[in-house]
């Protein structure tokens, strides 16, 4: 099961290099494309830009410790995935998307002079300029992080209810206990 999850995370880096190639091979630096206008609004362009930083423009110009960072993250969750340490299905998916668009920008800042290729340009709030890796990065980050809330809560609550049959078995009320 964990290998159609690689192949998940293959098929999204090969999303993401495509679109990265599509934008270079038909745009310039700097050109805009609009993909969607509300009156005179512009909602959602195409913006040819290079990054040389890391999670929408932090730590910019720090591309060796990009590439190292990155390549550890990757090569953990690489072996989590392979010596199947996780099994929860909503664990692989999170950790697949991460690994998509984590080797994706990889790629970029590897053979790209550690630049990142960024077309996305989101103008309904001030947002900076991304990446089809960027989504899968960040939408995997967020499955990961309420995953892991929600199982904490339910631990939690699963205790907390072991604990109340424990006191209701012994005969005291829960409220002796504290």
């Amino acid at each position: 099961m964990q290998y159609l999850w690689l192949l998940l995370s293959a098929v999204l880096v090969g999303i993401d290099r495509l679109t990265k190639w599509l934008v270079v091979s038909n745009m310039q630096l700097s050109d805009t494309i609009h993909l969607i206008k509300v009156g005179d609004k512009e909602v959602l362009n195409l913006y040819y830009t290079l990054n040389n930083g890391a999670a929408f423009s932090k730590l910019s110009g720090k591309t060796i410790f990009l590439i190292v960072i990155t390549s550890i993250v990757i090569i953990w969750l690489l072996y989590l995935m392979i010596a199947k340490k996780v099994h929860r299905p909503v664990y692989l998916a999170s950790i697949s998307l991460i690994l998509g668009g984590g080797i994706g920008n990889l790629l970029d800042r590897i053979f790209n002079e550690g630049l990142v290729v960024d077309f996305i340009d989101f103008r309904i709030i001030n947002f900076p300029i991304f990446n089809f890796a960027d989504i899968c990065a960040v939408c995997g980050a967020g499955l990961l992080l309420v995953s892991v809330i929600v199982d904490e809560v339910r631990e939690h609550k699963r205790k907390k209810s072991a604990v109340t049959d424990e006191t209701e078995e012994n005969g005291d009320s829960p409220k002796d206990n504290e």
